[in-house]
């Protein structure tokens, strides 16, 4: 006779709501906030940029996520009664791995941009750069509570274990890892796969784009040179 074992969900992307709840709906979209992060922006960051600013942002965010894990194996902190209904019993809830994602990301790129490294972001529009985040996150830590997943006390534990952690990241990345910035660039590692570090640039956009128009105009002259030599 054949066991049947419980079938268990992919948590990752498993969110449940009320069927005809719009807000939920919505507050459901938002719970997948970090996964978009995770992967549409840090994968495609090292595909296409590889800048050594975002890799350790993204490194900062996995040791936050293994924390996490660790403390809700010690704590072993049940869920609220709503588990049941979304099928979350057989997991922890202290702290929300979720708010603490989110905070840990807010903290950090708000540090990034006032502090101005990389120099992505304009004085005019840092504000906004500011805004997005942190709604984001106080969206986040609103919807894990609203849905059923966790508590408030839950949420706000997170929220202020993903503050300390990206503060102390910040730190440890900008005040002591960063002199190893050029000898990771210069490593094998760095050169296989074009890794740099453009921190000290003031203005990356510009810089970049005047630097592809430089480029482009010195490859479609050297061309006409040619046509005219042959």
């Amino acid at each position: 006779m054949t066991t049947h074992h419980p079938l268990k969900a992919v948590t990752l992307t498993h969110v449940r709501y009320q069927r005809g709840d719009q807000l939920g709906h919505f507050l459901a979209w938002v719970s997948l906030v970090p996964v978009f992060i995770s992967l549409g922006g840090f994968v495609s960051h090292f595909i296409f940029r590889r800048e050594l600013q975002g890799m350790f942002f993204a490194l900062g965010l996995l040791i936050s996520q293994f924390i996490n894990e660790l403390i809700k194996t010690s704590v072993q902190q049940a869920r609220p009664e709503t588990c049941a209904l979304l099928e979350m019993c057989d997991s922890h809830g202290w702290p929300s791995s979720h708010s603490q994602y989110m905070l840990f990301f807010a903290v950090y790129f708000s540090l990034l941009t006032c502090k101005e490294i990389g120099g992505i972001w304009k004085v005019r529009t840092k504000w906004a750069a500011l805004f997005l985040p942190w709604s984001l996150a106080v969206l986040t830590m609103y919807s894990r509570v609203y849905l059923g997943y966790h508590t408030v006390a839950q949420v706000f534990a997170g929220a202020g274990l993903g503050i300390f952690l990206g503060g102390v990241w910040f730190w440890l990345v900008n005040s002591k890892l960063f002199c190893y910035f050029p000898l990771i660039e210069e490593s094998a590692f760095g050169r296989f796969f074009y890794v740099k570090d453009t921190s000290h640039i003031s203005d990356v956009l510009k810089f970049e784009y005047d630097n592809a128009r430089a480029a482009k105009k010195g490859m479609a002259a050297r061309k006409a040179m040619a046509s005219k030599s042959s």
